[in-house]
């Protein structure tokens, strides 16, 4: 199995379990640091993520995963919280997080700018709508190199 369907294969094996604890499955990813692989579930709620929620889930997730067995490599299972400032890397992640402040970078230059901070306003047709300052983008996202909420700016 492709390690990028291996991430995929577990966010549909989890989702079932994670939703029915009262948390969103945020992302998905399995990926070596340094010589070990990584197996990382991070996990969303309207309330937040505490130290307690991720172990709850850990505990609730590990024998689902041993049953199924989806990969063949050891690995090390982290479950944590998305943090205050996290990267959105799907529609879904977008859309969770409309009304916040975000940084947006473009792949190419948009008016001299790479870079805009601003409130995340809509996302539809492939067009993500940003407000800053007083102005509204309209930015296509395939020309998003990659957004990333913003706490402090």
């Amino acid at each position: 199995m492709k390690k990028g369907n291996i991430a995929d294969t577990v966010r549909e094996l989890l989702l079932p379990t994670v939703e029915a604890l009262g948390y969103m499955l945020w992302d998905v990813t399995y990926k070596k640091i340094g010589t070990e692989w990584h197996l990382e579930i991070t996990i969303d709620s309207e309330e937040g993520i505490t130290i307690e929620d991720c172990e709850l889930v850990h505990r609730a997730i590990d024998p689902v995963l041993d049953d199924a067995d989806p990969i063949a490599d050891a690995y090390h299972l982290d479950v944590s919280s998305p943090g205050i400032e996290r990267e959105l890397r799907t529609d879904a992640h977008v859309l969770a997080c409309l009304g916040e402040r975000a940084e947006v970078r473009l792949f190419a230059p948009l008016d001299g700018a790479r870079s805009f901070v601003g409130t995340l306003l809509g996302l539809a047709d492939g067009v993500l709508t940003l407000s800053v300052g007083e102005r509204t983008l309209e930015l296509p996202t395939d020309g998003i190199s990659k957004i990333t909420t913003v706490f402090f700016d």
